[in-house]
C-alpha cells in the first residue's frame, strides 16, 4: 500500500486545494509517483476527462489542476463523487464522471452508502497504482452535523488510516481559535489522526506569529508544519468563482496604448467560470466578474458564462436589469460572447423540460437559434478550428441547438468540418468551454473584439502562453511548500502514518 496524507481545512476556501497541489508538485519534483484525490467535491467548475471506455466524464476542476501538478493525466478516480448544485436545495450527482442522480437533503442519506463505497474503492485503486496519494478534504472535518456517514474528511482518514494536516486561512482572522476548535470537536479516534497544522496566506514577519504557534502546540500537542505566505499570483483554476475578487489576477500593462475591459456576468449558478481566466493572463486585458448593470454598460466586451441553471439564471438576468444592459451592449454593436448556458440564453427560445421543467421560455433573441434540453448530457473533449486557428475545448451541456437559421455562420468547426456555435455581427456563442486556453484563438478573438469595440490602440502580446502561465502557478505552489513547510516532517507523515501518542483535546465530539 502506498503512502498517503489528508489535507483538511478549518473552513471552505482555507487553502486545501492549493496546498494539495503544492505538495503534489513538491513530490513530483522528487521523482515520487503521486496522485491527487478528493472523495467528494461540490463545485460547478468541472473538467472533462476521457475515461477508460473512451467516453467523457467530469471531475472537479481542482483535481484536474492537481493532476497537472503531479505530472499525470487527469483520472475519473481522482474525484469519484462530484456534486453540481443546480439550486440551494438540489445537486446533480456525478459518479465516476457520469451524471447518475439528483441529491437533496431528503435523499442524501439513502445515496450516501453508494457514494462512499465508490469513493473508497477509487482510493484503494489509486493507492495500489501510485507511490503516494494526497487527499483533499471538503469544508471542515468539524462539521459535527455531517460526521455520521462522512467519507470525505475524517471518515476517509479513519477508513484509510491517513495522517491529517489541517490548513487555516489567517487572512480570515481567528485562525488559532479555528484550528483549536477543529481538533476539540472531534472524537478521540479522529483526533488521533490529526498530526498538525499549516497556516495559509500570512502577511508580515513570521516571528510575530511564533508565540501563537507555540501556544497552539501547547494546547493541542500538535506542531504547525509551516506558514505559507500570501501570494498575489495564485488565482488560476479557482475551485469556486466566489474565490475571485472583482478583478481576476493582476492585469499587466498593455502592449499598445489601450486597455480592453471585459465584464463577465457573475450568474447565481455560474459554472466553469475558469473559462475567462485565460483572458485575464493577457497584458492589457482587465477581466471583472460583476452583477452591476452600470459595469456592463461601461465594458468593451461582455461574457455570459456557463450556468448550471440556465433558465433560472436567465430569469435572474431580467429581474436585475442585467438583461437590458446586455441587449443595449449588443444593439450598440459591441462584442458579446455567450459560453454554454450563456450561449443558450442568447437564442430565441429555450425548451427545457429537463433542468428547470419550465417548458418553452423566450431567450434574449440575439442569435436565431432554438435550444432544446436533452435528458442525456453531452460530456466530451473537442477539437477543431476557428478562422484557421486550432482550438481545443470541452463540452458539458444538456441543451442542444434544435433549430437555427441555415445562413447563420458557426463560431467554430469540429475537426470533421461540422459547425459549432453561432456568430451574428459582434454576438458570438459556443457550447465549448476552455477555448481561450488555445493561444492563437484567444489572440484572434481579442484583436477582433478590440477593433469592434473601438479600442484601436490595443495590441495582443505575441508570445503569451496560457499553458506556461498554469505551469508557473504550479511551480510557485511547489516552491512555497519547499521553502516554507517542514517537508522532512511531511514526508515522515506520508511514509509512516499518524504519529503515536497524540493527546486528546477536550471536549471532543458531542454524542450523536
Amino acid at each position: 500500500m502506498s503512502g498517503g496524507l489528508l489535507v483538511a481545512g478549518t473552513t471552505s476556501d482555507a487553502g486545501k486545494s492549493v496546498l494539495t497541489a503544492g505538495i503534489c508538485r513538491w513530490l513530483h519534483r522528487r521523482g515520487v509517483k503521486v496522485a491527487p484525490f478528493k472523495a467528494q467535491n461540490m463545485s460547478n467548475n468541472s473538467a472533462v476527462v476521457v475515461g477508460p471506455d473512451g467516453r467523457g466524464g467530469e471531475i472537479g476542476r481542482a483535481q484536474a489542476m492537481q493532476a497537472a501538478a503531479c505530472g499525470v493525466p487527469p483520472d475519473l478516480r481522482f474525484n469519484p463523487v462530484l456534486l453540481k448544485p443546480g439550486s440551494d436545495l438540489a445537486s446533480q450527482v456525478v459518479l465516476l464522471g457520469e451524471a447518475v442522480d439528483t441529491v437533496t437533503a431528503g435523499n442524501f442519506r439513502t445515496l450516501r452508502p453508494r457514494l462512499a463505497e465508490t469513493a473508497y474503492a477509487a482510493l484503494a485503486e489509486l493507492r495500489a497504482a501510485y507511490d503516494v496519494v494526497i487527499c483533499e478534504g471538503a469544508g471542515s472535518p468539524a462539521e459535527i452535523n455531517l460526521r455520521a456517514g462522512d467519507y470525505v474528511n475524517m471518515g476517509l482518514a479513519r477508513h484509510a488510516g491517513l495522517p491529517t494536516v489541517v490548513v487555516g486561512d489567517i487572512d480570515r482572522g481567528g485562525v488559532f481559535a479555528s484550528m483549536f476548535g477543529t481538533v476539540a470537536l472531534l472524537d478521540p479516534a479522529d483526533q488521533a489522526l490529526i498530526a498538525g497544522f499549516v497556516i495559509n496566506k500570512f502577511r508580515g514577519d513570521v516571528g510575530l506569529l511564533r508565540p501563537g504557534l507555540d501556544m497552539l502546540r501547547q494546547v493541542t500537542g500538535r506542531p504547525t508544519y509551516g506558514v505559507l505566505p500570501w501570494h498575489l499570483d495564485l488565482w488560476l483554476d479557482a475551485e469556486d468563482s466566489l474565490a475571485y475578487g472583482r478583478v481576476l489576477g493582476r492585469p499587466a500593462a498593455p502592449h499598445g496604448s489601450d486597455w480592453l475591459d471585459v465584464a463577465v456576468v457573475r450568474l447565481p449558478r455560474i459554472s466553469n467560470a475558469t473559462d475567462v481566466e485565460a483572458l485575464a493572463t493577457e497584458p492589457g486585458v482587465r477581466v471583472r466578474l460583476t452583477v452591476e448593470p452600470a459595469e456592463l454598460a461601461a465594458a468593451d466586451v461582455i461574457v455570459l458564462p456557463g450556468s448550471k441553471s440556465t433558465v433560472a439564471d436567465l430569469a435572474w438576468l431580467r429581474e436585475t436589469g442585467l438583461a437590458d444592459a446586455v441587449l443595449a451592449h449588443a444593439a450598440a454593436g459591441r462584442p458579446l460572447l455567450g459560453i454554454c448556458g450563456g450561449f443558450q440564453m442568447l437564442g430565441r427560445v429555450i425548451h427545457d423540460d429537463v433542468e428547470s421543467g419550465r417548458g418553452s421560455v423566450p431567450g434574449l433573441g440575439l442569435l436565431p437559434v432554438e435550444i432544446t434540453f436533452d435528458r442525456r448530457k453531452t460530456v466530451r473533449r473537442s477539437a477543431g478550428v476557428a478562422d484557421g486557428e486550432p482550438v481545443h475545448g470541452y463540452e458539458i451541456h444538456h441543451g442542444q441547438v434544435s433549430a437555427a437559421d441555415p445562413t447563420l455562420p458557426p463560431l467554430l468547426r469540429y475537426a470533421d468540418g461540422t459547425g459549432e456555435g453561432a456568430r451574428l455581427g459582434a454576438v458570438h456563442g459556443t457550447h465549448w468551454h476552455g477555448t481561450f486556453e488555445s493561444d492563437g484563438f484567444r489572440r484572434r478573438f481579442l484583436t477582433e473584439a478590440a477593433r469592434t469595440a473601438g479600442r484601436t490602440g490595443f495590441r495582443v502580446a505575441p508570445d503569451n502562453s496560457f499553458a506556461a502561465a498554469r505551469e508557473r502557478t504550479l511551480d510557485v505552489l511547489g516552491d512555497l511548500v519547499e521553502e516554507h513547510l517542514d517537508t522532512d516532517a511531511l514526508w515522515r507523515l506520508i511514509e509512516s502514518g499518524p504519529p503515536a501518542g497524540l493527546p486528546f483535546v477536550p471536549p471532543g465530539a458531542p454524542p450523536l
